[in-house]
């Protein structure tokens, strides 16, 4: 079992870092506060006993050692950066709970067959950049070069931020992690939503991650004199975006868990007196299930389509990013589900809506989650808030799925 004060207090110190006057933490990557936030996970891993050290993507990697110092390791992580103003505990709770695990299992002399390691994986989030993931990415051997040169709002790219930081951006594929080499990968994440307080249940077992699928309307029409030119007569860009938003809507709504959001708008030339000529909009849609995600994106298709030529609109529509859904590993779904019965808990199962660096580990290893209940389901705010008691929870049920895969030869 793991000490429930010691992860709360290293919870609240991390926090101090990037804190903002709201209450909010602001640590995006490659920064000063990244780098502070870096160096106190180090202490606690340290102090836990692990051997510590940075890939070559600014992974933050703590090991404990096995039986079997050449088995497949177990790993563990989540992320440390944040959104603009975000919560405490997105992330961090799943970084800061492997370390106590670890920790725990040295103060107990319990020794695992494999090597357990907990990661703190680089830019999770995605906010600098506007590209996400990059330490996960690394570490499955799927990031590109070429991607390092997404750019942050000052022209800086990912590369030169990694050169300021004192990685080599072309070093980046000896971060990559040899196929075989792991045997699984685990996650405890606040819920981000509020279906485990609204069942008044502590924990949840993931059983897939949802694929997000992130596109850009661009739709054109005529710009006009908001006095002078008759209802009958405009061809209005915006009017076609709001019937497109409302079919967004519809669609989704005839699923059982398909989510889509708008969450961007632009128009243009945004005059109050003028018709749009042009209005820009986002989409992210989301579904654990890629059939059903396809067949709402299709029937989204279809409307625009109907819509626009309707109303004399000419579209397109940009891909932005498109993520398969992830089906968790069975046999770590079952091993959650017995840690959650032996600590008395109800072993309930539900899909995850937001990502996670999961995502981009299928193709190396099997992959799991495990959800700790979020006050009121609120994430990426100041008022983001997990219990000291659900921290504990969800941490002791890492715990023992963790020791189930890593005991086993």
């Amino acid at each position: 079992m793991i000490n429930p004060e010691r992860l709360w207090d290293r919870l609240m110190r991390l926090g101090e870092i990037g804190k903002q006057e709201s209450g909010g933490i602001t640590r995006l990557s490659f920064t000063p506060e990244e780098r502070a936030a870096k160096d106190l996970v180090r202490s606690f891993m340290e102090e836990a006993g692990l051997a510590v050290r940075e890939d070559a993507v600014g992974n933050l990697i703590g090991r404990r050692e096995g039986r079997n110092p050449e088995a497949p390791v177990v790993l563990v992580g989540s992320h440390i950066d944040s959104v603009y103003n975000g919560g405490n505990f997105d992330g961090p709770l799943g970084v800061l709970a492997g370390v106590e695990m670890l920790h725990a299992m040295a103060e107990q002399n319990v020794v695992t067959e494999h090597p357990i390691e907990v990661i703190a994986f680089t830019d999770e989030e995605g906010t600098r950049f506007r590209y996400g993931m990059i330490g996960s990415r690394g570490i499955a051997g799927i990031l590109e070069r070429s991607e390092l040169e997404h750019r942050d709002d000052e022209g800086i790219s990912i590369a030169e931020a990694m050169r300021q930081s004192g990685l080599d951006p072309d070093a980046i594929h000896e971060a990559a992690r040899p196929k075989g080499s792991v045997k699984a990968y685990v996650e405890l994440h606040i819920e981000q939503g509020k279906v485990l307080e609204s069942r008044g249940l502590s924990v949840g077992v993931v059983s897939g991650v949802a694929g997000p699928l992130w596109v850009k309307f661009i739709l054109e029409g005529e710009a006009g004199h908001a006095g002078a030119t008759p209802m009958s007569l405009r061809r209005d860009p915006l009017a076609a975006a709001a019937e497109i938003m409302l079919a967004i809507e519809a669609a989704a709504g005839k699923t059982d868990a398909a989510v889509g959001t708008v969450g961007q708008m632009q128009v243009f030339p945004g005059g109050v007196n003028v018709i749009p000529g042009r209005v820009e909009f986002s989409l992210d849609l989301r579904d654990v299930d890629q059939a059903i995600l396809d067949q709402v994106e299709a029937e989204i298709h279809h409307m625009t389509e109907k819509i626009c030529e309707k109303r004399g609109i000419s579209y397109k529509i940009e891909l932005l990013q498109r993520i398969p859904p992830v089906v968790c590993s069975e046999e770590i779904q079952l091993a959650a589900r017995n840690a959650c019965e032996l600590l008395g808990f109800e072993p309930f199962t539900l899909p995850s809506g937001a990502g996670h660096d999961c995502m981009q580990l299928t193709s190396l290893c099997p992959v799991g989650m495990i959800f700790a209940r979020s006050q009121k389901g609120i994430s990426h705010n100041p008022a983001e808030y997990t219990t000291k008691e659900d921290c504990a929870n969800g941490a002791n049920v890492l715990y023992h799925t963790v020791l189930s895969l890593a005991q086993k030869a």
